[in-house]
């Protein structure tokens, strides 16, 4: 699957809309991104269940201002439209598959209550059980990465 590109209009859905969405923002000087963008469109590939979007983060800088991303490349990671990993910094290939697998495997409700996200920002604690709730779909890698 390609990678999706987002603006300041196209992100938040994009983010709430998917189970997992990892997001890159970029800028066309960076030669780290440079670097980056192979290795990224290589999981996106491997991985057409989970959103890869980047951010042109010229065009997009109001954007990079709300989301408070000050270097390039930078990547974030959301489940379930929480936010879960936000860092600067190139990754090579093998710990950006132990960061899909992460995401993939993580207990979002318990890093909810650990890190205390708002309300406004998780479902009620005696809502429904989500559709979205347990493993990402897709390919399963058993056990944690690097093991």
């Amino acid at each position: 699957m390609p990678t999706t590109p987002l603006t300041q209009q196209t992100f938040n859905r994009t983010v709430t809309g998917h189970h997992i969405v990892l997001v890159e923002f970029w800028a066309s000087w960076c030669s780290w991104c440079s670097r980056f963008a192979p290795i990224y469109q290589q999981s996106a590939a491997s991985h057409p269940d989970i959103v890869h979007a980047t951010v042109d983060g010229e065009a997009e800088q109001a954007l990079m201002a709300t989301s408070r991303v000050d270097a390039f490349p930078w990547l974030m990671g959301f489940r379930e439209g929480t936010l879960v990993y936000s860092q600067a910094g190139f990754l090579p290939g093998e710990q950006l598959e132990e960061l899909v697998q992460h995401l993939r495997w993580m207990d979002i409700e318990a890093f909810r209550r650990e890190h205390a996200v708002a309300p406004e920002q998780a479902p009620p604690a005696d809502a429904a059980p989500s559709r979205l709730a347990g493993p990402a779909p897709g390919t399963q890698h058993y056990g944690w990465p690097g093991l």
